[in-house]
């Protein structure tokens, strides 16, 4: 009998959906002892459905519905929890979908048993299908921070941001943070909050490391760091050869940078290797034009194609071009600086507007009783971007992950596309 409820639930979910390219399943976690689907019964999944057909106008025009809206209220900072047994369902409809084409496994997780929920991995909560079948959280965590933030910053920040919710964090080599991310991230696993498929980690290879035969040496300095044995996404950081050595940025006595000579398609066969290996489920870019990530779709031999491309990205530089290319070759956009920037940082532009004070951003935001930031990432979401925010703040990484409850209208979508000024806070290209 739960199966078939269940089932039944999820052809109206289909129904409902504008066939499915338009919905959205988020699974909001309890405690094992609270009101999970094991104790809501049949009547309590059929009154859901009567809640569905209501709110979502079943039987009524695509066209004319009003959009829909979460159809359960769920508590702050309960959405991706892990370690738990029961989930209550929480499916909205939302005119723009998360992703390009609805996945189904959101669907079908919807029909198991409440035993089977057990192994479910929160890796697939709200979560975005890569190219090579991997999954990748929509909202994810990201850790860059100028020298003068302490690491243990850095470290006390992801164990926040874990105990909030997030299982996607962003790093790099460059960042040098590496060490103090992976003891957060195995304390939060020894007490019992994650395991560890429940965290999507990305790591970067540095130029100074982009010839084939250093890729692999700079994963597993990564891994060592880490103390992981792999990591979920390995990207290409730069496709800016940099001269090997000890140095980031190594100089000539004039003070310039020193250049190599690289083929970046050899570069990415030696990705390729990584992922054969096991030491990185996932592999991907950062920072490629359309060009440069043609380069490597073109390459004779490929074996796997990127599954993602990481830039900058928010509503000043919405990178709409290359995100319509990316979608056509089934390549998810990341977006960095998706809140902008301060101009604290020494490698930012001075001169360049504060994104989170933009009055048509506010003006969104009060409509909706969010936070300018909170819009901003909403915004990335519903274009099919996966996001990352940063902050280091305890209440902004609390505030930046509450954006799946909520919806932007298609009007609101129009004003935000319409901010586009092409300015990037980033503007030295090496470090990112």
């Amino acid at each position: 009998m739960w199966t078939e409820v269940r089932q039944r639930r999820w052809r109206q979910t289909l129904r409902c959906g504008e066939a499915c390219s338009c919905l959205t399943v988020v699974q909001a976690v309890t405690s094992s002892e609270s009101h999970g689907p094991a104790t809501l019964g049949v009547e309590g999944i059929e009154k859901q459905e009567r809640r569905v057909n209501s709110q979502t106008g079943k039987g009524v025009p695509a066209s004319s519905r009003p959009a829909a809206k979460p159809l359960l209220g769920v508590p702050s900072g309960t959405l991706f929890s892990s370690g738990t047994v029961a989930f209550d369902s929480l499916v909205y409809l939302t005119r723009s979908s998360l992703v390009q084409d609805c996945d189904l496994e959101f669907l079908i997780s919807l029909n198991k048993k409440p035993e089977e929920w057990k192994g479910m991995s929160s890796v697939k909560l709200c979560s975005v299908k890569l190219n090579d079948g991997f999954f990748m959280p929509m909202l994810g965590f990201g850790t860059s921070a100028p020298n003068k933030v302490a690491k243990s910053e850095v470290e006390e920040a992801v164990m926040r941001a874990i105990d909030v919710g997030y299982r996607h964090f962003d790093s790099a080599y460059l960042y040098l943070n590496e060490e103090e991310i992976g003891r957060a991230i195995r304390k939060k696993i020894t007490d019992g909050s994650v395991k560890r498929e429940d965290i999507f980690y990305t790591s970067k290879v540095w130029g100074t490391f982009l010839r084939p035969e250093l890729v692999r040496t700079s994963l597993e300095i990564s891994l060592s760091k880490l103390q992981l044995s792999y990591v979920d996404l390995y990207l290409i950081h730069i496709p800016i050869p940099l001269k090997p050595g000890e140095e980031l940025f190594p100089k000539d006595e004039h003070g310039e940078l020193i250049f190599d000579t690289v083929d970046l398609c050899a570069t990415w066969e030696a990705m390729e290797k990584c992922k054969d290996s096991g030491l990185a489920k996932s592999i991907g870019v950062s920072n490629f034009n359309r060009k440069q990530l043609e380069r490597i779709l073109d390459k004779p031999g490929l074996k796997y194609k990127p599954v993602c491309n990481q830039v900058e990205c928010h509503p000043y530089l919405n990178q709409s071009k290359l995100l319509e290319f990316c979608k056509s070759q089934d390549i998810v956009l990341t977006a960095y600086a998706a809140l902008g920037s301060n101009s604290g940082k020494e490698w930012l532009s001075k001169n360049n507007p504060v994104l989170l004070e933009d009055p048509v951003l506010s003006a969104i935001a009060a409509r909706h009783r969010r936070t300018p930031a909170q819009v901003a990432l909403r915004y990335q979401l519903q274009r099919g971007v996966v996001a990352l925010a940063k902050s280091f703040n305890e209440e902004r990484i609390r505030e930046n992950f509450q954006v799946l409850d909520f919806q932007l209208t298609p009007e609101d979508m129009e004003s935000l596309d319409s901010l586009n000024r092409n300015i990037r806070y980033f503007v030295d290209p090496l470090v990112l």
